[in-house]
């Protein structure tokens, strides 16, 4: 690491180092907040349950003192009776604070309220008359015995309460396990990023130390490759000094060789040709003097005959303009390539007059090209077009400049082709669909690429299954 590097790297290391400190801080002390708040809130609600048992056991308690004093006269029974009368308020008052956020308990605490105070104005109305030595101890019971109905209203409501609470305490105390689930991830994820800062910091000042051994260590093999560099210095400029030499014989070569390779192809196009218009012409006397002497399987023969040499030919020649187009030297000027394209246009309609196809060609548009060469790429580019685009309802051709690929395109609508093969479309004699569907050689693109190649441009193909195609290219 450059020392400046350094300098700014180890402030910033010991930044992250403080806040991830401050991360796992505050990670922690949330999540335990988070558990102490949730245990708070499943202590609260048990209060609440104890406290409405307490409430029930308080009302219990005034009903059994209250029947002990109606049967017996004895007024120590009255003792649970009168506490009942201190505890009960003091005890509602308590259960209404400990679920003052429940609304719904606030007005169940209102009913029980209203029930208890007339279960207790019944008892007290009992207890006045027993003391009263006139009346009879079972008349007092009876009355006593007739707020049945407000106890078991008292329960139900009592029930109601408890039954809300232990709802809650469900949820509380699921809400504890996740947060106690949530303090165990928390502490673990804290631990293991101080674990993981600690071999940061470890590795860093491992790396440092060994980055100060090998630097004294490279400045010794510096030393060394110097003293070297010096001394093979004379035997570098000694090779330079024939290296242009070797360079024109090299150059003297490769010239022979294209000029044999160039020599080769005119000798087998040539060679090829002949057998090739002997084959065609027999082929085609047959054809013409001997028909009637033939039957229907025969004639077929010399036809598919006939045709495979003049597909022969065809590839002959798309073989030697793919030959030229490597040899041919790069003039370039500036082209008007619109007029080229609508030059090309006119020549295919007048070619094939019932074509039918659509041709939107961009206008005024101009490159810096060699016009042979970037003709011959755009008679390929279009005709390919025209072709795959033959068997739609309304084929249309587009060619034009794109500003945001900053690229020559030209576009159909035809056919497509599948992009999982697209590395094979510039390839000789890679085809891409059957000459059943379509007619070629298989040279065409090859012989665009060559041309872009030549410009030092780029060509790429975009497309899908009968949704059309368009090609790309550049021109350096």
């Amino acid at each position: 690491m450059k020392p400046k590097a350094h300098r700014v790297f180890t402030p910033v290391l010991l930044l992250f180092a403080l806040v991830v400190i401050g991360l796992n801080t505050w990670l922690a002390l949330r999540a335990v907040n988070s558990l102490l708040e949730s245990e708070y809130w499943v202590d609260h609600t048990w209060q609440s349950i104890d406290q409405v048992e307490r409430i029930m056991s308080s009302v219990k308690d005034a009903e059994t003192g209250n029947r002990g004093y109606l049967i017996t006269g004895d007024k120590s029974y009255l003792t649970p009776y009168i506490a009942a009368t201190h505890e009960l308020p003091v005890e509602l008052n308590r259960f209404q604070e400990l679920t003052s956020d429940n609304p719904d308990q606030q007005a169940r605490i209102q009913e029980m309220r209203a029930a208890i105070d007339r279960r207790m104005n019944l008892l007290q109305q009992g207890i006045d008359l027993r003391r009263k030595s006139s009346v009879d101890s079972s008349h007092a019971l009876f009355l006593t015995g007739t707020g049945k109905v407000e106890m078991d209203n008292l329960r139900h409501i009592a029930d109601e309460m408890e039954s809300a609470e232990h709802e809650l305490l469900i949820q509380r105390t699921s809400s504890a396990k996740s947060n106690s689930r949530q303090v165990r991830y928390a502490v673990a994820l804290a631990s293991l990023l101080d674990f993981l800062l600690i071999v940061m910091l470890l590795r860093y000042f491992t790396r440092e130390r060994h980055m100060r051994v090998a630097s004294e260590l490279d400045a010794e093999r510096l030393a060394v490759a110097r003293a070297e560099a010096e001394e093979r210095a004379d035997e570098v400029r000694s090779l330079n000094a024939t290296l242009e030499n070797r360079v024109k014989l090299r150059t003297i070569e490769l010239e022979t060789i294209n000029r044999e390779l160039e020599a080769f192809s005119y000798s087998v196009s040539h060679d090829l040709r002949a057998p090739l218009r002997t084959i065609d012409g027999f082929s085609l006397a047959l054809e013409e003097d001997y028909a009637a002497l033939v039957d229907g399987a025969g004639r077929d023969y010399i036809r598919r005959v006939r045709s495979g040499v003049q597909r022969m030919g065809q590839l002959i020649d798309a073989l030697l303009q793919l030959s030229r187009i490597t040899r041919a030297e790069l003039n370039r000027e500036d082209v008007d390539v619109s007029q080229m394209a609508q030059s090309i246009v006119t020549d295919m309609r007048e070619r094939t007059p019932a074509m039918g196809v659509t041709f939107e060609i961009g206008i005024d548009l101009h490159a810096n090209a060699d016009p042979k060469l970037l003709n011959i790429a755009l008679e390929n580019l279009l005709g390919n077009a025209v072709k795959f685009s033959s068997k739609v309802a309304t084929p249309v051709v587009e060619f034009g400049w794109d500003r945001e690929q900053s690229a020559w395109f030209v576009r159909d609508n035809g056919a497509g082709f599948d992009m999982l093969y697209a590395d094979r479309l510039f390839h000789a004699f890679q085809r891409l669909h059957g000459d059943k569907d379509f007619t070629g050689s298989g040279i065409g693109l090859a012989t665009v690429a060559r041309v872009v190649h030549r410009h030092q441009g780029r060509i790429w193909a975009e497309s899908s299954v009968d949704h059309g195609a368009t090609f790309w290219f550049t021109l350096g």
